[in-house]
């Protein structure tokens, strides 16, 4: 099993090559200006990203963030299949998550990352 440290996140521009993992896209819809063979994605995991209404709501304000962080968790929580097919991945190997937004401490890139670590460390603990 791989390490819960061994999650990490990067903004679709970042230069990520020297990054090991798989990389996942964890964003709802495409990043504007992205090519998918500049990504080269490993897998889109678009279905846990949060919801169009959640995303629309939070708009990356970094005063609702814990708002947003909440409610992002708590949809997390009643999306079973892809965090777990985001766990699968983190099982098997390092992971990079990428995000499009701007803001690299107030995306779900970071929530989502946090909460995969909490949960493989409670797999670990058992």
């Amino acid at each position: 099993m791989t390490a819960p440290s061994a999650i990490r996140i990067a903004r679709v521009r970042d230069e990520i090559d020297d990054l090991p993992g798989a990389r996942l896209l964890v964003d709802r819809v495409w990043p504007r200006g992205v090519t998918k063979a500049a990504l080269q994605l490993d897998a889109w995991i678009h279905d846990v990203a949060p919801s169009t209404e959640l995303r629309k709501w939070f708009g990356h304000d970094p005063e609702r963030w814990e708002a947003f962080r909440e409610r992002y968790l708590a949809e997390l929580a009643e999306n079973h299949e892809a965090v777990e097919r985001c766990l699968a991945w983190c099982r098997a190997g390092r992971v990079v998550l990428l995000f499009g937004a701007k803001d690299r401490d107030h995306n779900q890139a970071v929530v989502l990352r946090d909460h995969l670590r909490e949960k493989l460390t409670r797999e670990d603990a058992t």
